[in-house]
């Protein structure tokens, strides 16, 4: 739609009314500006004997008259451009320029019905009506004025009579002209309202348009790689691209877009199955159907971690999406400070074993498997801690839980997992045929143990193995394993002469 029709932040007819008088004010003021050469037109045709009963004075005196005008009407332009009563002058101006010319004896007929055919440009039927109404008055005026000297023209004429034929052809030219003004008026305004729906219509879908873009755009900056995929033309096109080229697809012989054919040169062998899977452009309509978006996170061999997203953009009533946008982003360091979070959350702050709730996790996932003949369940307590704490300090104590921690993971290594479940208490979940080589092995290191407020170090350690318990449990297992592990401590304590409550 042409600009100069409407103006583009115009929302409804009543805006469009409003900006269309302030257009149409601007029009007028040119008008009155062009008829001050009306003087010199018709002294003109004074001088070529087309208007023998003017006066040169008369086409002065229109020339200053409409030039006064014409310099109102810019003022009150100025001041108020969209108003009735601008509008109004420049029509009054025009009526009082014929009535002017007829008091004068310029005879042009055809000039009384300018102004309401002028008003028609307004669109609105109030203008039309003003305009009307007022020609009608003053032409009617003029007539009455000037029927002695039209009467003086035709013999044997008198003045009301003449009035009473003039008027009555004025009356019925006028009439003819509202109802055709009325129609002319209905057929604008009923286009007019029509053509805004229709621009409103338009604009909002150029608005939408115009937001995707954006968002296309914005996308193109925040993802390592966008591409635009449309199933109705069949195409794919990156926006990444310097110059946006829309390239065909071929479901019927093509399973995945060129830009996946490309990144999947750099997935991880491992997880090309499910890549080639998740990018499948012949199942993905299918698998976002009345969805927004679906994700997919894979490993570049190069740089790391990646997300990988479909997102619907349009889809049709059923749902099925008809555009859709893949997105791609490094996430390899949201992954590192997720897995570090994890680790944090899953490890003990003092000896970097895993801690309580790692265990309880793990231990959940273990009761729903089967346990294998070879796995093993520790249970270790560090003997004498409380006796350090109260002699040597805490300093003392959290020497020897970190002391046993290390003494427990350089021997239990990738046999298993070993956790801090208590101050002094530990768990470790192995497998391994050797239980008892392994827990005495446990006890070597701890003998080989020397810190700087302690010289040595003693741990009672006691186990559970699958294979002596058949058909145990985990928490089973963990029973039998605390109650081997206190035996072995009750043996130190009487071995040593002390006593179990003071320590």
């Amino acid at each position: 739609m042409s600009s100069h029709l409407i103006n583009e932040n115009i929302t409804s007819y009543n805006e469009f009314i409003i900006d269309n008088r302030k257009r149409i004010n601007r029009y007028l003021n040119i008008i009155l500006w062009l008829f001050i050469v009306t003087g010199p037109a018709i002294a003109l045709g004074v001088w070529a004997g087309f208007f023998p009963r003017v006066e040169y004075e008369t086409c002065i005196n229109i020339s200053i008259i409409m030039l006064f005008l014409s310099l109102v009407h810019i003022i009150l332009l100025r001041k108020f451009p969209d108003t009735y009563f601008t509008s109004m002058f420049a029509l009054v101006s025009l009526n009082l320029l014929l009535v002017y010319m007829c008091l004068n004896h310029v005879e042009i007929h055809l000039t009384w019905f300018l102004v309401p055919l002028l008003s028609l440009m307004f669109c609105d039927l109030k203008s039309f009506f003003y305009a009307t109404v007022l020609n009608y008055v003053l032409m009617g005026t003029a007539v009455y004025l000037n029927s002695e000297y039209g009467a003086s023209l035709r013999a044997g004429m008198e003045p009301a009579q003449y009035f009473g034929e003039v008027f009555g052809g004025f009356t019925i030219e006028s009439s003819i002209m509202v109802i055709s003004g009325l129609a002319l008026e209905k057929i604008s305004e009923r286009y007019f309202r029509e053509l805004i729906d229709k621009y409103k219509e338009i604009r909002t879908h150029e608005d939408e348009m115009q937001e995707r873009m954006d968002i296309l755009d914005s996308m193109a900056e925040i993802y390592d790689n966008v591409n635009l995929l449309d199933f109705i033309e069949n195409t794919e096109m990156s926006l990444r691209d310097e110059h946006l080229v829309a390239k065909k697809l071929d479901p019927s012989r093509q399973t995945h877009t060129l830009m996946n054919q490309r990144i999947s040169s750099y997935v991880m062998p491992d997880q090309m199955e499910d890549f080639l899977k998740f990018t499948n452009i012949t199942t993905v309509r299918t698998r976002l159907t009345n969805k927004k978006i679906i994700t997919g996170e894979f490993i570049d061999i190069i740089n790391g971690w990646f997300r990988a997203q479909y997102i619907t953009v349009n889809a049709g009533e059923d749902g099925i999406p008809s555009i859709v946008i893949y997105t791609t982003r490094n996430i390899d360091e949201e992954k590192r400070r997720e897995e570090h979070l994890i680790r944090i959350s899953m490890t003990d702050e003092l000896t970097r074993l895993y801690n309580r709730r790692c265990y309880d996790e793990d231990v959940a996932e273990i009761r729903k498997t089967s346990l294998p003949d070879n796995f093993v369940l520790l249970s270790i307590d560090v003997n004498g801690l409380k006796t350090a704490n109260d002699t040597l300090g805490h300093a003392a104590g959290d020497e020897l839980i970190k002391g046993a921690a290390d003494c427990l993971a350089s021997t239990i290594g990738s046999r298993g997992k070993a956790y801090r479940t208590g101050g002094d208490e530990f768990l470790a979940v192995v497998k391994t045929d050797d239980p008892e080589g392994l827990c005495e092995k446990i006890r070597e290191k701890t003998r080989e143990w020397h810190g700087m407020y302690l010289s040595e170090m003693s741990m009672s350690v006691g186990f559970a193995a699958c294979r002596d318990y058949e058909g145990a449990t985990i928490d089973e297992l963990e029973k039998a394993a605390d109650t081997s592990m206190y035996a072995e401590k009750e043996r130190y304590y009487k071995e040593k002469g002390i006593e179990r409550r003071k320590t």
